[in-house]
């Protein structure tokens, strides 16, 4: 019997040199999670959040293109070297030359991509060397499991520290608008800092560290939960309910990810265990763009539709009314995105089923389509002829059809001075649009003086002021009385309802008074004129005569300002 030999025929040296590297394993995972866990710089994350220079858009992509490989380099610090700050605001903010590829980096920057430090040079030296007699021992899997490890929970605390909580859909459904509000604020500076610098760096320390070894199994373990708990939230905002204040937000969203989305692909999708990670998060932009559509068609419809209810006091504008036109200024705001992303018209045919309530009222508006008209300009062009609709239902719930008039015309010169005051809006809705709808309520304005002033003119009109109704005949001193009691009864009547009523734009409500005057103290002057002798050679004339053209002209200007004071302290009475 060979002495040299055991039973199996292996050599006995060989043998007992392989238990001792077996043995040895549980310890050298230990010291990799030990190096790991303690030598890591420590990062300030939250410096970084407001950085204008992680969110520049992206101009180039991150690839091994310097001709580098990632054993040239003992740090992991890319534009970095090994003696800088391990601060990531500090790393961002001296990054000038950032376009240019580092000399030993195999990442190309960009303004975008930040890679830090996350370990100093002679720790990551210790790693690779635990790294490598772990392979060479068979134990790979084991050696990545464990760097994976200790790695996801620095990678987690970076997002905790970003404040980014673990969110699923129903914990959005159930936030408070203004919690969610600030919960995707907060995500959007926080995911700009997790793909630019924590993701990138953390890819960037797997290959110095496992560099020979192209397995990317150790970074995806170590930030596929953070990564996931990131995108997820995302994901839970683009299917939730869809309602009209959230579309800003989703719009914010959506040009977060459009813009990260190049950085995550350079970050994930070269690698296989990682390219899920990167499918994830390139699904949730046509969800948000799903949404955006769907939140701007419910918009539309809950416009047209929105019910009459109680009219508001004075004729003064509609909430609803002062929220569509800041709604739709906010839209314009996002012009270029949405311009991308609203793809089609409207229409009463596909929007609405033949059942559906809002078919009957849709088939009811007619807009104009100008050429080269964007789907988007035709949107809000239908938005403003739905709101139109709309106000024209709500005018009727006026029993005083002067008040109609004066609420339908108030609501749209708001439209088209909202639309004139703003270059995007006025840039897509067509001017002959705005010219009809001006036509409309200067047509508005004349059918309110009429329906106010009518009776008021009648009283002071010539027939039958004379004796047998023939103007030879002398002129009859009861008739001329009684005119007189029936002017001025009337007139405190209007002025007394009228102060009370409401022209909220300053310039309109001038326009109006001047329209009033010029049409009603001519017509007064001359009544006065004529018969004033008549009273005043009689018993009492106070009684009859009580304005003089000049009181009538004051008193003028009391209407619409929406408060009965002034009436009382300008009238004067003779």
């Amino acid at each position: 019997m060979d002495g040299g030999r055991g039973s199996g025929g292996t050599p006995r040296r060989s043998s007992c040199s392989e238990n001792d590297v077996h043995a040895a394993i549980p310890r050298l995972e230990e010291e990799l999670r030990f190096v790991l866990e303690n030598c890591s710089n420590d990062i300030d994350v939250e410096s970084l959040v407001d950085l204008r220079s992680l969110s520049a858009p992206s101009s180039m992509s991150m690839g091994d293109e310097s001709g580098c490989s990632p054993g040239d380099e003992t740090g992991g610090g890319g534009d970095f070297n090994a003696d800088s700050s391990p601060s990531l605001a500090t790393a961002a903010e001296e990054a000038e030359g950032a376009g240019s590829t580092s000399s030993r980096s195999s990442y190309r920057f960009t303004r975008n991509i930040r890679v830090v430090d996350l370990l100093p040079p002679d720790a990551v030296e210790d790693l690779r060397g635990i790294v490598e007699r772990m392979f060479a021992a068979g134990q790979g899997w084991e050696c990545a499991r464990a760097y994976g490890a200790a790695r996801q929970e620095a990678v987690e605390l970076c997002l905790t520290r970003l404040g980014v909580g673990r969110l699923e859909i129903g914990d959005v459904e159930r936030l408070e608008w203004d919690v969610l509000e600030a919960n995707i604020r907060r995500w959007i500076r926080a995911a700009r800092v997790c793909v630019r610098v924590v993701f990138a760096s953390e890819r960037r320390l797997c290959q110095l560290v496992f560099d020979g070894h192209p397995d990317d199994a150790p970074f995806t373990e170590a930030v596929k939960s953070a990564a996931l708990q990131l995108f997820d939230f995302a994901e839970a905002v683009s299917t939730s309910c869809r309602s009209p204040e959230k579309l800003f937000k989703m719009l914010d969203l959506h040009d977060a990810m459009a813009d990260l989305l190049p950085d995550i692909a350079d970050v994930f999708q070269c690698c296989p265990s990682s390219e899920p990670i990167y499918t994830q998060a390139a699904d949730i932009l046509p969800k948000l763009t799903e949404a955006i559509r769907e939140i701007i068609s419910e918009f539309e419809t809950a416009v047209l539709l929105d019910p009459p209810k109680t009219p508001v006091p004075g004729g003064n504008l509609h909430p609803l009314t002062r929220y569509v036109m800041n709604y739709l200024g906010l839209i314009s705001d996002y012009e270029p995105a949405l311009v991308e992303l609203i793809a089609t018209s409207p229409s009463a045919r596909s929007q609405f089923s033949d059942n559906d309530p809002a078919a009957a009222a849709a088939a009811q508006i007619a807009v104009p389509k100008p050429e080269n008209q964007t789907p988007l300009a035709a949107h809000l062009t239908w938005i403003i002829a739905a709101l139109h609709h709309n106000l024209e239902n709500k005018a009727n719930l006026y029993k005083d059809d002067a008040l109609s008039h004066l609420f339908f015309m108030n609501n749209l010169h708001y439209i088209v001075r909202k639309v004139q005051s703003s270059p995007e809006l006025s840039a897509m809705i067509s001017d002959e649009y705005l010219r009809r709808m001006k036509r409309i309520y200067r047509q508005l304005g004349r059918g309110y003086q009429r329906a106010a002033w009518a009776r008021i003119l009648h009283c002071l009109r010539d027939e039958g002021m004379h004796v047998g109704g023939k103007l030879s005949s002398g002129v009859s001193m009861s008739t001329v009385r009684d005119r007189f009691r029936a002017f001025n009864a009337a007139f405190e009547e209007v002025h007394r309802t009228q102060a009370m009523w409401v022209v909220p734009d300053a310039y309109l409500r001038e326009e109006l008074r001047i329209s009033i005057s010029e049409m009603l103290v001519p017509a007064y002057r001359g009544f006065l004129g004529r018969y004033r002798q008549h009273v005043e050679n009689g018993r009492h004339p106070g009684t009859y005569i009580k304005y003089s053209v000049d009181d009538l002209e004051l008193a003028l200007s009391d209407l619409f300002e929406g408060s009965p004071s002034s009436a009382n302290n300008r009238r004067r009475f003779r």
